[in-house]
């Protein structure tokens, strides 16, 4: 049976009383605490703002809805439809939002051909509208390094260039989540609201959530992202295929990252990104299908992994054609 769900108390910046729901030993006011604690009073004031507004703004089914992982069949379609129902009302449109399990028999793999990206950037902007990102900070779960030829460190790339593609003494390396086998993002949450699936898309419950951005600091990928703000995007433009774990419209105060665009690969198709890049760099698939393309790539090609060195054992791979 799951664990009891009860209600602690706390009040917002404006006096509001919020309540923030209790789960098994660790609750969601116990590690705003020690997230307060780590702060100090005056930045964790700051820091916590929109984890407050959050829960300010979130009604009581909300307020009292359970993990994710608790929840049965009846309870997560029930979630669904409310969720459904308040996009309708609030954007005016309607929304498919689709709770797909993982396929059994499939782990997802992704690899790059470095020799192939010239760094064009429309997997970026493909990620950005199909995943109902902010419009007004052009948010992505991609960033395109450009990087000096000869050098792997990731840290010396940069993110802000504005000079015509590709330049010859550069290559293009596209960092994104990579879905790692021991992925120190989910180790660090102390509310357990990020987990790995079984097809090894990392996932985050949104509603769980409560912002502290510890995964965030954890990930040596920076492929976390914090909603400072509810996502802005004009009603015309909402991508209305949605993943309960993946694009949804996302509340300000939580963290989200790519999820290999869930709600597409799992109903067998291909992630965003894959389809919009023009040079054919990216390939996706199931590395435990010995036929299929990626493994063709793994046991062909000179592959690496970003940072393999740290035992994050990424499920994301680059190699050169060369």
């Amino acid at each position: 049976m799951p664990p009891e769900v009860q209600d602690n108390n706390t009040q917002d910046t404006a006096g509001k009383t919020v309540s923030l729901p209790v789960i098994g030993h660790i609750s969601r006011r116990t590690a705003l605490k020690a997230f307060g604690a780590t702060l100090g009073i005056a930045a964790f004031g700051t820091a916590a703002k929109p984890m407050i507004d959050k829960y300010a703004s979130m009604s009581p089914e909300e307020m009292l809805q359970r993990h994710y992982k608790e929840l049965d069949s009846d309870e997560r379609a029930a979630v669904i439809n409310r969720l459904q129902d308040e996009t309708k009302a609030k954007h005016g449109v309607d929304v498919t939002i689709r709770d797909l399990p993982p396929l059994d028999g499939v782990k997802y793999g992704y690899a790059i051909n470095l020799s192939v990206c010239n760094g064009n950037g429309e997997c970026m902007r493909a990620c950005h509208k199909e995943n109902n990102h902010d419009r007004e900070s052009n948010q992505s779960y991609i960033r395109v390094l450009e990087m000096k030829r000869g050098s792997m460190d990731m840290e010396k790339g940069s993110t802000t260039y504005t000079h015509p593609v590709p330049d010859d003494d550069k290559f293009y390396m596209p960092v994104q989540c990579q879905q790692c086998d021991n992925p120190p993002c989910v180790d660090v949450c102390p509310v357990e609201a990020t987990w790995k699936e079984k097809d090894g898309i990392v996932v985050v419950d949104y509603n769980w959530c409560i912002g502290c951005r510890y995964c965030e600091a954890a990930c040596p990928y920076h492929a976390r992202r914090f909603n400072w703000k509810a996502p802005t995007v004009p009603d015309d433009q909402i991508n209305p295929d949605q993943g309960y774990l993946s694009n949804r419209m996302r509340p300000a105060g939580v963290m989200e990252k790519c999820t290999f665009c869930l709600h597409r690969v799992r109903d067998g198709r291909l992630p965003a990104c894959l389809e919009a890049c023009p040079t054919g760099a990216r390939v996706f698939g199931n590395l435990l299908d010995p036929d299929s393309e990626i493994r063709w790539v793994l046991a062909n090609k000179r592959v690496f992994m970003l940072k393999e060195e740290l035992g994050t054992q990424p499920s994301f791979f680059y190699y050169f054609d060369e």
